[in-house]
């Protein structure tokens, strides 16, 4: 009788630590799987709070990506402790203070993710689902997209990412590409009043992006992890204060428009993205939401989606 692998949530810290210095550490995305090594990186605490929910998977036969985590020289650690991300054993960008080596792995994944995972159009986007039907929240950086994600899954619904719509063109369904929710600045107090069952991680203060926590994703959405979603709704968010919540219906032409906008790899897939956005836009209603109170826009989203699915039953 097999058993299912632990979490990281109910491992030692020892046993989290040395998985990362073994090389044995496997982290299942969803989408993907990413195979981590770290060492003297010192950020085993963080990652036991942010992943609790997720299982500890020793040794697979593949991963999509290899990422390693080390600190720099002898030297420097002794003047300017920094951390270095290496993706197959490539730095493609500058090391982090070493205090920052979890945000410095979740921005490193989330742009190794952006800029080589190509086989499937990958949307820049909220994405979360209520059953088996989906919600696409494409949004600029500071339309409060991540915030209002973290929001809906702290009210019932699964989350697929903060970040990425993944859309498989073959099936045209979204697949998780299950992440902890990066929150900035004030959003960081606002999810943490907004739910007692909010998991946060440690705050990270003055950040290339300000100050930064991590939102765990939900027992729920972890063991949903390999469940793709049907796109039901588009959204455009945009936070607002003071704002009343108003809807906007956007015409299927105007929704391509703005989900190609925020695509990480449109132009890269030519006609591939397009007949999958085309298709999402055609099917989907979509909507440009403006609002300020999360629980307005909670409820919104859930009744919309609910009229969705008795629309196309």
């Amino acid at each position: 009788m097999s058993t299912r692998p632990a979490t990281f949530g109910t491992l030692s810290l020892e046993t989290i630590s040395s998985a990362l210095k073994s090389g044995s550490l496997n982290l299942d995305y969803g989408a993907c799987t990413v195979k981590l090594t770290a060492d003297g990186t010192q950020f085993e605490e963080a990652l036991k709070i942010v992943y609790r929910a997720f299982r500890l998977i020793g040794n697979e036969p593949f991963s999509d990506f290899h990422v390693r985590l080390h600190p720099g020289s002898v030297i420097r650690q002794l003047f300017r402790p920094t951390c270095h991300f290496t993706i197959d054993g490539i730095q493609p960008f500058d090391p982090f203070p070493l205090s920052d080596a979890l945000p410095m792995y979740e921005w490193g994944i989330n742009w190794c993710f952006a800029q080589r995972f190509n086989q499937y159009v990958l949307l820049h986007a909220g994405t979360l689902a209520w059953g088996d039907r989906a919600v696409i929240m494409a949004a600029t950086p500071g339309s409060g997209k991540s915030t209002l994600s973290a929001a809906l899954m702290l009210r019932g619904f699964r989350l697929l990412s903060d970040e990425f719509g993944v859309l498989d063109p073959e099936t045209g369904l979204l697949l998780p590409m299950l992440k902890p929710v990066a929150l900035k600045n004030r959003s960081i107090d606002v999810i943490r009043s907004f739910s007692d069952d909010a998991w946060l991680g440690p705050t990270f203060k003055a950040t290339r992006k300000g100050d930064v926590a991590h939102l765990a994703p939900d027992e729920a959405s972890v063991s949903a992890v390999r469940q793709p979603a049907k796109p039901a709704l588009v959204i455009f968010p945009k936070y607002e204060a003071g704002a009343e919540l108003s809807l906007k219906p956007q015409a299927p032409e105007h929704a391509f428009t703005r989900l190609a906008f925020n695509s990480f790899n449109y132009a890269l897939l030519g006609p591939i993205s397009f007949a999958a956005v085309a298709n999402v836009a055609a099917s989907c209603p979509a909507y440009e939401l403006r609002y300020s109170c999360l629980e307005d826009a909670v409820r919104c989203l859930h009744d919309l989606l609910l009229e969705s699915s008795s629309t196309n039953a």
